[in-house]
């Protein structure tokens, strides 16, 4: 009995345990969902709060900015998120579509005048967003103008200038681009730097510079704008601008620097460089098959004195090792800056060293910066070159050779071999050796009298004509006969060519006579007055231009401002 009593109460006792310990257990878990729950509860609230306080914030940059747009714009707000394509066009004019002009006028951008815009780019997830964080500091920020409102809905067409600007590296896969109205300030003010060496030997590359700049209506710091001079296009980056960092260059004067490049970033590979030549100094280079390498040297009052007069003349002398190749020589006059096989004044075929020399004689030759052109052949070619003022050599009318006709003595008597006059008495001992060792060139024209062991290696071409030594055919062949092609479709040989190319080619190289720019002669222009005027289709263009008359103010296109002064200044 006892037994069965304590078998009970240990019962008791342990479902009595077993009821405290879950009530334990229960309490621990209410207290436990309590925290939980109190820390949910704050959880919440705490991202309630950021939120509000990032709303706020977002507000009040919209609030900032909306009211920095509204500035900015001079009480015009008009700002879209456009998709960039490009288009092939010079200067910064952007075509906007349709609808933007509608915008735009609604809201008086049109009475404002010029329309200016702020454009930057919208990073996007993805490879795009890492690329601009280590572009420059203002990479994907520009300014434009406007030039037409053409585009697709929803796009902005960009042209090369402005794209590139904006991704300088690679675009994403669809760029997306933030366009604002702005008003932009007047430029009084602008540093550039050319990114490579030789815009700076272009003779007046402001005018240069002025002439690209035209085709702009704002620059921003840190841009790069791109100026073509002929074929070369040189990039200069924008250093400076005032009165602000980002201007307009419509209708106003400014004042331009233009600082030397950074040699320590620039390589002058596969550039077009001037090298200085001074006179008397030789210089050495190396120069490989097909390429060029360029000098320039440049003739003062005082040389081209002495060149006037008869005293002197000038010599560019070019030795080569012909070893392991051969070179040619070209030399031109400014404002042609690299002369070419096509393009050139002067040239050279010979083989192995050679000289040209430039006299009075020249019509070409004068004061001015000439470029010399050594051009590889053939193979990897060693070279020296210099120019120098060479004395003129004048013979005295005693010292002149005899001619054949004034110097004929009464008993000489001509030798049938050579044709020279020798005298009677010593006619037949020179005959005999004559006939033996000197041979006449029996070619049309030609009559050279040669060593007979020269007159194997005398040859003429079938083309032309000329006589050569043997060794030099081929590269007279390559060199003369051989077809080229120019720019405008002609095929010519290469002396037609460089006239052509100098006279005739729509293609070539012109200074316009009213920017001073050097820029391709074109198509004839449209206007009958203009073709007799002798103008070229950019001069009929750049000089509808308008300037004030100095005489009397009056502002007159410069293509008629001759006639003006002749018809209502001319004194009687």
């Amino acid at each position: 009995m006892d037994f069965e009593l304590r078998r009970a109460r240990e019962k008791l006792e342990r479902e009595h345990r077993e009821r405290q310990e879950r009530a334990k257990l229960k309490l621990e878990r209410e207290r436990k969902g309590k925290e939980e729950a109190a820390r949910q509860r704050e959880a919440i609230e705490a991202a309630q709060r950021v939120r509000r306080l990032d709303a706020a914030e977002a507000q009040l940059r919209a609030d900032q900015q909306m009211a920095e747009n509204l500035l900015a714009g001079k009480g015009v707000l008009f700002s879209r998120i456009l998709e960039a394509v490009p288009y092939p066009g010079p200067g910064d004019k952007v075509k906007l579509p349709p609808s933007c002009f509608t915008e735009l006028k609604d809201k008086g951008a049109l009475d404002k005048g010029p329309m200016y815009f702020r454009l930057s780019v919208v990073l996007q997830e993805g490879p795009f967003e890492k690329t601009a964080e280590k572009g420059r500091d203002r990479s994907g920020v520009t300014h434009s103008g406007v030039l037409e409102f053409s585009a697709e809905e929803g796009t902005v067409a960009l042209p090369p200038h402005v794209w590139s600007n904006l991704f300088p590296l690679d675009a994403p896969k669809t760029p997306m681009i933030d366009i604002q109205y702005v008003r932009l300030a007047k430029g009084s003010y602008a540093k550039l730097q050319p990114e490579g060496f030789g815009f700076s030997d272009l003779p007046n590359h402001k005018a240069v510079l002025e002439t690209a700049l035209r085709q702009h209506a704002t620059l921003s710091e840190d841009d790069i704008i791109s100026v073509r001079h002929g074929e070369l296009i040189y990039k200069l980056r924008v250093l400076e601008l005032k009165p602000a960092s980002s201007v307009s260059v419509l209708e106003t004067d400014i004042e331009v620097d233009i600082v030397d490049p950074n040699s320590a970033s620039v390589s002058t590979e596969s550039q077009n460089v001037l090298k200085p030549l001074m006179m008397g100094i030789p210089v050495s280079g190396l120069v490989e098959e097909g390429q060029y390498t360029y000098y320039r040297f440049s003739v003062d009052n005082d040389a081209w004195g002495k060149v006037v007069s008869g005293q002197a003349r000038i010599e560019v002398k070019l030795e080569a090792d012909t070893d392991s190749g051969d070179t040619d020589l070209y030399i031109s006059k400014h404002p042609l800056l690299f002369p070419t096989r096509h393009q050139h004044q002067w040239s050279s075929h010979d083989a192995g060293s050679k000289a040209l020399i430039l006299s009075s004689m020249d019509l070409a030759l004068g004061m001015g910066t000439y470029s010399v052109g050594v051009y590889g052949f053939k193979g990897q070619t060693e070279y020296q070159i210099s120019v120098d003022i060479q004395d003129s050599v004048e013979r005295k009318v005693g010292q002149q050779t005899t001619s054949s006709a004034s110097g004929m003595d009464v008993d000489s008597v001509q030798c049938r071999n050579c044709g020279h006059y020798i005298p009677s008495r010593s006619i037949a001992l020179h005959e005999a050796y004559c006939s033996r060792h000197n041979v006449v060139c029996q070619h049309a024209g030609c009559g050279v009298v040669l060593r007979t062991e020269e007159a194997r290696n005398h040859v003429h071409c079938d083309k032309c004509g000329r006589a050569f030594h043997q060794g030099e055919m081929e590269k007279h062949l390559k060199v003369f006969h051989e077809p080229l092609h120019c720019s405008c479709g002609v095929v010519l040989e290469k002396e037609e060519m460089v006239k052509h190319q100098s006279s005739d080619c729509p293609m070539r190289m012109i200074t316009c006579r009213f920017c001073g720019d050097v820029v391709q002669y074109g198509s004839a222009p449209t206007d009958v007055k203009d073709r007799l005027r002798g103008l070229s289709g950019h001069e009929s263009f750049c000089g509808s231009r308008t300037a004030p008359c100095d005489s009397c103010g009056r502002h007159v296109m410069l293509k008629e401002m001759d006639i003006h002064q002749i018809a209502v200044h001319q004194k009687s």
